[in-house]
């Protein structure tokens, strides 16, 4: 079995995949950097029949289908009808793109797939070993994967500054287990190529990525960004709206010190791309 993941899909399809459906276009520009490394990692071909897992708002599913080309096919798979909506809309002329709701660690996978391909996509499955496997029955023997995840929140004061900050105001301790489902459930590299080996991988490679992410052009707009995406926008969620302004306050202080010179707030996005075989 490849798990529960009945607690995510009601994320996705509830507040959270809202958010991210309202912010596409803000969240598609601080993580493109990430995404294209893992594109480039994936070398989608023309002609290739290609799964993009937890593809949400479809702008890798955009750019794999320009890569594949007429002759080519691009399924993007996610549990969030939200981001599905917005992704239809955008990619109404492609006929060699569709969007399905399901999934995909346990869903009916119509394969077999030359490559399968995720931003950021696969760290909320319940039981990754099962998932993985799953995903590996429906890949031609000599398939590939190429995905990008989040390395350790030690490695991203981008989303652990504010996360952090939020919780001390919220009273919140942070979550004790670092394999839970979530952003950064992949940030341990020995880990995740234990999971593929188990899976049934090889070839697996894992390489490290970094680059900024452009948090807003103020403290301000950063930290207003931050209670919108992200992991300390759940925390200010469960606070609640009496405790938000303060939270808000709080997270503009702790970006202060990172302010550039034109007043804008960047700070280093740690990333594994991983690459493996079938």
């Amino acid at each position: 079995m490849a798990g529960d993941n009945t607690l995510q899909v009601a994320d996705w399809n509830g507040a959270v995949g809202e958010h991210w459906a309202a912010e596409q276009e803000r969240t598609d520009r601080l993580i493109r950097a990430f995404g294209d490394a893992a594109l480039a990692a994936a070398r989608a071909m023309p002609g290739e029949h290609v799964l993009d897992v937890g593809c949400g708002c479809g702008d890798t599913s955009l750019a794999l289908a320009n890569s594949v080309g007429t002759t080519g096919k691009v399924l993007g798979v996610d549990v969030s009808a939200p981001m599905l909506a917005v992704a239809r809309s955008r990619v109404a002329a492609l006929r060699n793109l569709t969007f399905t709701e399901a999934d995909a660690s346990s869903a009916s996978l119509p394969g077999p797939f030359d490559l399968m391909f995720s931003r950021f996509g696969v760290m909320f499955f319940d039981a990754p070993v099962p998932a993985f496997r799953h995903l590996h029955s429906a890949l031609r023997p000599g398939g590939r994967l190429s995905f990008v995840c989040w390395q350790m929140p030690a490695e991203n004061a981008w989303a652990a500054l504010p996360a952090q900050t939020a919780r001390r105001l919220a009273g919140e301790a942070p979550k004790s287990d670092p394999h839970a489902p979530g952003p950064f459930a992949f940030g341990d590299r020995d880990r995740v190529a234990g999971i593929l080996t188990d899976a049934g991988f090889r070839d697996i490679v894992l390489a490290g990525f970094t680059a900024p992410m452009y948090l807003g052009s103020s403290p301000r707009s950063a930290a207003e960004g931050a209670v919108r995406i992200g992991p300390a926008s759940r925390v200010a969620r469960d606070a609640g709206p009496a405790k938000l302004p303060a939270i808000i306050d709080a997270i503009e202080a702790a970006l202060t010190p990172h302010q550039a010179g034109d007043g804008s707030v960047s700070l280093p996005g740690n990333t594994w791309v991983v690459t493996a075989s079938a």
